[in-house]
């Protein structure tokens, strides 16, 4: 028969071949509609199980049997208003952010008093949350370039290098933030041993640790899942 299969929005159970499934449409649209209650227990939806071994599309739609339509509450013209001011605001955030960053770092950098272990590892910190807010940049700049294109389905070797620097930079963000912790127990634990010789394994670790998961994702990708 037909194995158990999740289609975005709600889970099918495993069936028989010529069977037909019905369940209740998920609770979760309640958030959706103004439909409310009881009725949703009456609302049902309905799969074939072929011969073939395949599912049939849900019937009736989930936008007739659950009582949401995706136009009904926000125009095309209201959701891209909201999406572009949220986009304006994050970007002005992010903007923000990498202007004062920069600054810290030619602070850092110009004054010798502030050339130490600590200060170090801030720096390293501080280039990870620019490389983060960069990505940010890039990421919008090749996913909204055409509008007309649905990244989603068409695979472009801009956009995968696009998300791939995205989720390093985050990456590296959160492993020197755990540099970070890792340099204040030392602190604790070795009082008296110089952690100058700790600053290159900080290093290795804070960028190699996240290119290495990185690489090994790509690879991933590419062998099991590469689409979109």
């Amino acid at each position: 028969g037909c194995a158990r299969d999740w289609d975005g929005l709600t889970c099918w159970p495993r069936a028989t071949f010529g069977e037909v499934v019905k369940i209740p449409c998920p609770r979760f649209f309640e958030e959706f509609t103004s439909t409310h209650g009881k009725i949703f227990f009456s609302c049902f939806l309905q799969r074939n199980c072929t011969q073939e071994e395949y599912w049939s599309e849900p019937f009736p739609p989930y936008t007739i049997a659950c009582g949401f339509d995706e136009g009904s509450n926000k125009g095309p013209e209201d959701q891209k208003s909201y999406y572009s001011a949220f986009w304006r605001i994050y970007t002005a955030g992010y903007a923000a952010s990498v202007t004062s960053l920069i600054t810290a770092l030619i602070v850092f950098a110009a004054f010798r008093k502030f050339h130490c272990t600590r200060n170090y590892i801030h720096m390293h910190l501080f280039v990870s949350f620019i490389l983060r807010a960069v990505a940010v940049f890039t990421k919008d700049a090749v996913l909204f370039a055409d509008e007309t294109m649905d990244h989603c389905l068409m695979s472009t070797v801009a956009c995968k290098a696009a998300v791939a620097f995205f989720q390093f930079s985050i990456l590296a963000n959160f492993f020197w933030l755990l540099i970070e912790g890792i340099y204040l127990q030392t602190l604790l634990l070795l009082t008296f041993v110089s952690n100058k010789k700790f600053v290159w394994w900080f290093i290795f670790t804070g960028w190699g640790a996240p290119t290495a998961v990185m690489f090994a994702w790509v690879l991933t990708r590419i062998h099991q899942q590469n689409t979109g």
